[in-house]
């Protein structure tokens, strides 16, 4: 079968192979006919050489984390031939460390969690695939064209589970939530600060192209420039870029009480000029909290697709910018200013 992998940290060496072969019986008692891959930026890191493991006696990995597929045979009786499916992306490590053992392997304390596509378990982005009962999230047939957008959905779910148990520590009225960064995870982060009731605001660098528009559809307000330059401070704050000066900017910009929330991740390398101690001054005398969020379990899983039923579908499709065909596998993890989200079809 068809697989896109690459040789790990080495760039350069993403390559599509024709004969890959048959997903191993120890992958999962489910097997999955693969309809498309979400592409991101850990792919681009991936491909870059800047990360990622194959899996144990192999040379090379299969990239692909964000996936869609409609079961093809499942004798344990869990799903059925053509459910649609996703598979959970992190699995705990095989010690396993207490948050392991308790399913929080989202939380893994020692790192020695494998990810399908990313770290030690192969991707998606190959014609069939096995997944384990466990860590396969069947899919209501109304997102069968955005289904692969659970993935980024069940991060920023995870995000604001976090963010509301924050909130529980004090009499919490929440009204106001900036989003920097309008990706698909500062998008979904918006849409589902939109489903909880609050005002939304997404700051991002584009001025033109389609983020403004996916924005504004949802009801929220859009805006350029610097997070400095906004005429308000938000009670939450959901940071989508990584860019430092972002990221340090939003500590300082949100309000007493305030929740900023961390998804994006920074390269590293770079040195500011900051004021650390004005910095820690603002976050001790205005009660604020800081946390990083990333992958998520099951719970954070269920929690996505519950959200994305609930979506606006149209608006969801219109979020999936680019659907590029295997043949053309080189477009999809290339990178455009004129993309939002990538997906790689499967079927195509």
């Amino acid at each position: 079968m068809r697989a896109v992998t690459v040789s790990p940290r080495i760039p350069g060496s993403l390559r599509l192979v024709e004969d890959w072969p048959e997903p191993a019986a120890e992958e999962g008692a489910i097997l999955v006919e693969a309809l498309a891959v979400g592409v991101c930026g850990t792919d681009q890191d991936i491909i870059a050489g800047e990360r990622g493991d194959a899996p144990p006696d192999q040379e090379r990995l299969v990239i692909g984390h964000e996936s869609l597929g409609r079961v093809l045979a499942d004798p344990t009786g869990t799903l059925h031939r053509g459910d649609l499916v996703a598979a959970i992306v992190r699995h705990p490590d095989p010690l396993p460390c207490p948050n392991c053992a308790a399913d929080e392997w989202d939380m893994c304390r020692n790192g020695l969690y494998t990810e399908h596509g990313i770290s030690g378990l192969p991707g998606f982005a190959r014609d069939r695939w096995r997944v384990q009962p466990k860590f396969a999230v069947p899919l209501d047939a109304t997102l069968a064209r955005v289904g692969m957008l659970l993935e980024p959905a069940s991060v920023v779910a995870k995000a604001w589970e976090q963010i509301e148990r924050i909130g529980q520590r004090t009499h919490w009225d929440a009204r106001t939530v900036l989003v920097t960064g309008a990706g698909p995870i500062g998008l979904l982060a918006a849409l589902l600060a939109t489903q909880r009731g609050l005002t939304v605001h997404v700051l991002d660098r584009n001025t033109t192209g389609p983020k403004p528009d996916l924005v504004r559809t949802l009801g929220a307000s859009y805006h350029t420039g610097s997070v400095n330059e906004l005429d308000f401070q938000p009670d939450v704050l959901v940071e989508c870029t990584g860019s430092p000066t972002v990221v340090l900017d939003s500590m300082c910009r949100v309000g007493p009480n305030g929740i900023v929330c961390l998804t994006g991740m920074s390269s590293g390398g770079r040195t500011i000029d900051f004021d650390a101690g004005a910095l820690n001054g603002t976050l001790v005398l205005e009660n604020k909290v800081v946390f990083g969020s990333v992958t998520g379990n099951r719970r954070h899983w269920e929690q996505a697709v519950a959200a994305l039923v609930r979506a606006d579908h149209s608006w969801l499709d219109s979020l999936i910018t680019h659907r590029i065909p295997m043949s053309d596998f080189t477009t999809a993890y290339e990178v455009s200013d004129e993309k939002v989200k990538v997906v790689l079809d499967l079927t195509a």
